[in-house]
């Protein structure tokens, strides 16, 4: 076992290193940037939001001159200031080095540590994630198992139906009905619509925090939520009826165990084992998951929100560093559900595996 995982760490860093390159030769051939923000805001005389940015480029770069442009001894000091005045091999290799100290800089747009960017953001996409995960293993599983007793029965076909229509509406489709509906968009206003929790939420009980909580995550969490029970319901019975229908099931049977002794202490086992390899993987994504779509229609500001920002605005060392961090995440995450899979199934061994 030592020995795989040694060589599955060492590959993941070429792996790794490739990822990094690609994104960051792609972005050197994408338009624009920060230094061409930062002359275009200053040309202007203001941002986006009305603040002036005059004065500190001022500071930043010299006299500014607005309407009549940047002398190129501004630009110049604007690309030392943001780094572009290094060839991007040197670039990427800095970069490199900082991102194994866990050194991710500042971001261009916010002017804030990517850390803290990132930290700020996660209480929106742990809820959203953790909720939608449990949710989803909760209901699917037993549902599963119910199916597939109940195969081609009146029970299984009209849960079908329902579940395949809820995975066949987009989220945001559903996240917008449920606000037509319940967030007082045209019918009943049951379920407030923004942020996780109330305004007036510091004043409120211990007990009465949660619950409003809990109450700002009901619409989020079913647009979000739906479109998930298909596909592990549907999982979840496959794989039973494939154990149910082999040999060892005939034989329990025939030594008179009840049903439910059957199902549960010899089925259940075998059927879960595609379920359980999965679960560090679906568990790990769901502390850093993010959905631009249901953030924006729900006024929740989370890593979706933050990660389309960051490629508009050009912010290029939040694209970078969350990237860096999602993929080193994903790759021992890979790991851990392969670990998983062969202490769960002792038919499977590392010197096959290898």
């Amino acid at each position: 076992m030592a020995i795989y995982i040694l060589r599955r760490l060492l590959l993941m860093i070429p792996t790794l290193f490739g990822v990094m390159a690609v994104t960051f030769l792609v972005i050197q051939f994408v338009p624009g940037g920060p230094v061409e923000r930062m002359v275009s805001l200053m040309e202007k005389g203001h941002d986006s939001s009305g603040g002036e940015v005059a004065a500190a480029a001022s500071v930043q770069t010299g006299n500014y001159r607005g309407s009549k442009g940047l002398d190129p001894e501004q630009i110049a000091q604007l690309r030392h200031l943001y780094g572009f005045d290094q060839p991007p091999v040197a670039r990427f290799i800095t970069m490199m080095w900082n991102y194994l100290r866990f050194d991710f800089g500042d971001s261009y747009y916010y002017h804030r540590s990517v850390v803290d960017l990132v930290v700020e953001k996660l209480p929106v996409s742990i809820s959203l994630g953790i909720w939608s995960f449990l949710l989803t293993y909760l209901v699917s599983i037993p549902l599963g198992i119910r199916k597939a007793i109940r195969h081609q029965s009146r029970f299984d076909s009209w849960t079908s139906t329902v579940i395949l229509t809820g995975y066949s509406i987009p989220g945001f489709v559903l996240g917008i009905l449920l606000i037509v509906l319940f967030g007082g968009g045209s019918f009943w206003n049951l379920f407030p619509m923004r942020g996780l929790v109330s305004d007036y939420w510091n004043e409120l009980p211990w007990i009465e925090k949660i619950l409003d909580y809990l109450w700002h995550m009901v619409l989020p969490i079913t647009a979000s939520t739906v479109g998930s029970f298909a596909v592990m319901t549907m999982l979840t019975k496959n794989s039973f009826l494939e154990e149910i229908a082999k040999q060892y099931v005939l034989t329990a049977r025939a030594k008179g165990l009840s049903e439910n002794a059957v199902l549960y202490r010899h089925v259940f086992r075998n059927a879960m084992i595609p379920l359980v390899t999965g679960f560090p993987g679906s568990f790990v994504a769901a502390f850093f998951s993010g959905s631009l779509l249901i953030e924006t229609i729900f006024s929740l500001d989370g890593l979706g929100l933050l990660g389309y920002e960051s490629v508009i605005n050009r912010d290029y060392p939040v694209v970078m560093a969350t990237l860096y961090f999602f993929t080193l995440l994903g790759l021992l995450t890979k790991l851990l559900t392969d670990i998983t899979y062969v202490l769960v199934d002792p038919r499977i061994t590392f010197e096959k595996a290898q």
